[in-house]
């Protein structure tokens, strides 16, 4: 069909709300479109090839436009790209310069609308029919999980009650959206085996009347899944449609003789059109956070760059180093922030943030970025709360665990990663089980002692073939147990992805149960410390969200045992409790590990709070410096025992000590080799600072008068007086057992005679 130069639409603004129409056009003139825009209208598709407007009068001109209605059989060509290529194939020679320049992902046009995330609502999506509740299409979203079992409330996908080409899933974008492209996974179970080989997307702005994606005079036809039900595949339209609503019809199927089902999950991709009537209220909603970040994705060379850049403009409260290197030799760099950075103070806790311990779980990566740009900046502002916490607290951030598996998902993309590429590192290894596994020793110590006093409860020793060159151990694990033996960490959180939850340990299960309720003696801090995260997490504490993949646990306040979610053996979290003074719990941050860069605002405005506020529960309990009485020196690897709590720390080099309890009174007892014990009663109140509870320890008179000695001292007068004292005890107790010796030696003789 031949296009004129100039078409007047007067007829189609009389047939349409007319004021309604025209504000769209005016509208949509204003955004300087790019050629080849389709704009999608009630049951009317313009397309611009230039995107020129002449308004005159009550008419409507637009230059060098096609209209089509309903029936038009003829719209211009489109073709369909899938899975990132192109129409137009480079050569061999072209592709390998590509792939080498290449550093970052293929950039969409649009963001997707928010299945994965959950932004898109389950009232946003419809379905022509579903299975069961558990495969309805509230499920059919990017990399939703699915339960153990299948036919439970908790499925991986949508799935059609019907067999034919008639089914569909539905989104209601809300508001008029431009849509680009959508992306297609197969059903995620561990029983069945579902995906949709091909399908077609039709364009709505009303639900009622809707218009194919066309590939010249046929409908264009989509490719799916192929044969991976994980692998994301992405399809792109080459003409671009305006609406409000999109359906994906399945065309074909994996059939499976006839018992193939129709199951699908997706993510639309979408820029928003805004809507000159305002008429929808949460276009006037605040969606992105006030604070003036650097808020996108960073490969491991931004971030550098990055952390650099905070360094240079804080240079006196931040410094940078690597604790180790990966796989593949990329640095483990930390960022410190303190007000004395490169040193232990006296009785300043050290604290860490770490990240990326999973390359594919990207939030928590960018939030610590965010974090350290957010309190340079407050730091400069006078900001007293991020002040006094700078002051009074030495904080480590890392936040890449796993550089070679980040490096990997973001090479893909955050919608094309799916749910596992960059987990693991580039050997393979999943850093989360790859620490010692110290529990087992533990409750294997406590089954064959009798005697209770001779178990050991805290700092359980690294077993010897875990330490060897041989061992499977990654690097990256390696670098982290360095590091925490060498700073006297006192808190931490391991920062993940893919779920809303904080855990606690222990993670381990006793018996290797699936899942079984797994406390350590400090059960009740370590709720405290979860609480204190969760409950001032925007998205968590919401209680209308809804579950991420296939646990709610909302019912548990969105705290949680590790174990009794899972069973994860040589976790960092049970690793830091047992072997160090650190108490560590893991942040599940988001349901979408790799959201888009537009969702990274808000989830820094989620976990903005509870990140300052976690970092302050360093500051709760009991803290002091454990001193000889006599040199007034600290006194290195005593022991801290509180009653009735069957877990210890110790006093680190300089004699200073953190133990973190709940408000509470507590007895508190000071032991130290050579030294007599010490113990008093110290309160912790509601305040946000530790009690004071110092400890000066007298040496027992034999290690006294050994160090005196060897330093070729003189014996104080009390000293001396101790050691006559000893004397003369002893001289009582041997002449007694001397004289019982001759008594009873006489009496043998008397009775002999």
């Amino acid at each position: 069909m031949k296009v004129p130069d100039e078409v007047v639409i007067e007829d189609v603004v009389n047939r349409i709300p007319g004021p309604l129409f025209e504000k769209y056009v005016r509208h949509v003139k204003s955004l300087n479109l790019k050629k080849g825009y389709t704009f999608f209208y009630d049951q009317f598709i313009f397309y611009y090839p230039d995107a020129a407007f002449t308004l005159t009068g009550n008419s409507t001109k637009v230059t060098t436009t096609g209209v089509y209605s309903k029936t038009t059989t003829e719209p211009p060509k489109t073709t369909a790209t899938t899975d990132h290529h192109t129409a137009d194939r480079a050569t061999p020679k072209e592709e390998a310069e590509e792939e080498e320049e290449e550093e970052g992902p293929l950039e969409l046009e649009c963001p997707p609308l928010g299945l994965e995330s959950l932004r898109v609502k389950d009232t946003q999506l419809r379905a022509s029919s579903y299975k069961r509740r558990g495969l309805g299409p509230h499920r059919g979203r990017l990399n939703i999980q699915s339960g153990i079992e299948d036919g439970d409330i908790y499925d991986g996908a949508w799935c059609a009650q019907y067999r034919d080409k008639n089914q569909w899933l539905e989104v209601d974008a809300q508001r008029p959206t431009r849509f680009t492209g959508v992306i297609l996974q197969g059903r995620q179970s561990i029983w069945s085996w579902n995906v949709v080989h091909t399908y077609k997307v039709q364009f709505s702005n009303d639900s009622v009347v809707w218009k194919p994606c066309m590939n010249g005079a046929e409908e264009a036809v989509f490719e799916g899944n192929p044969v991976n039900s994980e692998i994301p595949v992405l399809s792109l339209f080459n003409t671009s449609t305006v609406a409000r609503y999109i359906r994906i019809n399945p065309q074909s199927w994996y059939e499976n003789g006839t018992q193939g089902d129709i199951c699908l999950r997706a993510e639309v991709l979408g820029c928003t059109v805004p809507d000159p009537n305002n008429i929808y209220p949460w276009q006037t909603e605040a969606t992105e956070t006030r604070d003036k970040l650097d808020f996108r994705h960073h490969n491991y060379k931004e971030m550098r760059k990055l952390m650099k850049s905070v360094n240079e403009a804080c240079p006196d409260i931040t410094r940078i180093y690597s604790i180790g290197k990966s796989y593949k030799g990329l640095k483990l760099y930390v960022m410190e922030i303190s007000d004395n950075p490169g040193k232990h103070e006296l009785g300043e806790p050290e604290f860490r943030y770490v990240a990326g311990m999973h390359g594919n779980e990207v939030v928590g990566k960018e939030i610590l970025l965010n974090l350290m740009q957010y309190m340079c900046q407050e730091y400069k502002a006078g900001n007293q709360r991020i002040v006094h916490l700078i002051k009074e607290t030495r904080i480590h951030l890392l936040p890449s665990m796993n550089p070679d598996g980040y490096e990997l998902a973001f090479k893909k993309g955050s919608e094309m990663a799916g749910w596992a590429a960059g987990r693991y590192t580039y050997e393979g290894i999943d850093l989360n089980h790859n620490f010692a596994d110290l529990n087992s020793g533990m409750w294997t110590a406590i089954e064959l002692e009798t005697d209770r006093s001779k178990l050991i409860n805290h700092y359980f020793p690294i077993p010897e073939q875990y330490t060897s060159e041989d061992a499977f151990v990654a690097p990256e694990t390696r670098a982290v147990i360095n590091w925490m033996q060498n700073i006297p960490f006192v808190l931490s959180a391991n920062l993940h992805g893919g779920e809303l939850v904080v855990t606690y340990p222990y993670d381990m299960t006793r018996d290797w149960a699936p899942r079984e309720h797994t406390p350590t003696p400090d059960e009740s801090f370590f709720r405290w410390l979860a609480t204190a995260y969760a409950s001032t997490n925007q998205v968590m504490s919401n209680p209308d969200r809804r579950p991420c993949h296939n646990k709610d646990f909302l019912r548990y306040n969105n705290i949680i045992n590790g174990a009794d979610w899972h069973n994860v053996p040589g976790s960092m979290n049970d690793f830091s409790y047992l072997h160090t003074n650190c108490f560590e719990i893991t942040v599940e941050l988001s349901c979408d590990k790799f959201p888009h860069a537009i969702e990274l605002p808000i989830e820094w405005e989620n976990n903005r709070e509870s990140l300052l506020i976690y970092m302050e529960q360093v500051h709760r309990g009991i803290k002091g410096v454990v001193r000889d009485k006599d040199t007034e020196a600290g006194i290195p690897d005593a022991i801290i025992k509180v009653d009735d709590i069957d877990h210890h720390i110790r006093s680190v080099t300089d004699g200073d000590y953190w133990r973190l309890l709940n408000p509470g009174e507590y007895r508190v007892t000071a032991i130290a080799q050579g030294y007599f014990p010490s113990s008093r009663t110290c309160h912790v109140r509601y305040d946000h600072y530790p009690t004071i509870c110092d400890f000066r320890l007298t040496k027992v008179p034999k290690q006294r008068l050994k160090d005196i000695l060897a330093k070729g001292g003189k014996l104080p007068k009390d000293l001396q007086l101790r050691l006559r004292q000893l004397r003369l005890r002893k001289l009582r107790v041997t002449t007694k057992a001397l004289n019982q010796r001759r008594a009873a030696a006489a009496a043998r003789e008397a009775k002999r005679v």
